[in-house]
């Protein structure tokens, strides 16, 4: 069930320890702003916002942090409105890009995006040019140290997992998208906490890609994600074993 250390995995392990935690706590803000927004300030009856506030405890942000972005995001304080936006393109060497952003001004990031692309020889493309590569796969990410990998993987299968991967020091644990909430259910009975859960696009098929050209993709991926308005970035570039960008 394992396989190789594809870019999402790398992704989470870089904004896991991303020494800007403002800017990893400002894009979790607007993940739960515009999730209360469009379902109420309720996690219990907002699994949007459910699982947006668990992506803010594993990041380690307060009680605190996590009301005001709560309130502001249903009128209790001033009130933002960020909409929901996808971009796609190609790296350097032809690899499929799928980028998730949260923006309040699309005509402004559509731009960004697009220089982004430009400035690190990759190619923005049309709606619809790359998404038929990726499909919305439920993902639950959970710490490998103290986690009994076959207990983890018979529970997850039995919650309707499709896939149990390792990659370095976590567990990657996918599945159809209605399972979410299985998924966690399964991992919470293992007496583990998630580092991260949500919906996530998935490549269907990936593209391995040689050295020269993985160091043009990370650098392609870490401009993008270094803009605020951008929530994830997936990608169907397969990396050399023992890469790290």
């Amino acid at each position: 069930m394992a396989g190789h250390s594809h870019w999402a995995n790398i992704a989470y392990k870089k904004a896991a320890v991303d020494k800007k935690r403002g800017k990893v706590y400002s894009k979790i803000a607007r993940k739960i702003i515009a999730a209360a927004k469009s379902g109420g300030g309720d996690p219990d009856m907002n699994l949007r916002l459910k699982y947006a506030v668990a992506d803010a405890r594993a990041a380690n942000m307060t009680n605190e942090q996590i009301k005001r972005a709560i309130d502001r995001g249903t009128g209790a304080t001033a009130s933002e409105r960020y909409d929901d936006v996808v971009y796609e393109g190609y790296t350097p060497g032809g690899a499929a890009v799928l980028i998730e952003g949260l923006t309040d001004n699309p005509h402004r990031t559509a731009p960004e995006i697009r220089g982004i692309f430009e400035k690190n020889g990759g190619n923005m493309g049309a709606t619809g040019s790359v998404a038929w590569q990726f499909a919305k796969k439920a993902v639950v990410r959970v710490p490998s140290q103290g986690t009994d990998e076959d207990a983890l993987m018979m529970a997850a299968l039995d919650a309707g997992a499709e896939d149990v991967e390792r990659a370095d020091d976590l567990f990657v644990v996918r599945g159809p998208a209605p399972a979410l909430a299985g998924l966690l259910s399964a991992v919470a009975a293992q007496r583990l906490v998630p580092l991260s859960s949500g919906v996530e696009y998935v490549a269907l098929n990936y593209v391995a890609v040689p050295l020269d050209v993985a160091r043009s993709i990370t650098s392609l991926l870490d401009a993008l994600e270094e803009n605020d308005d951008v929530q994830k970035v997936h990608t169907n570039a397969e990396f050399p074993d023992g890469f790290e960008g």
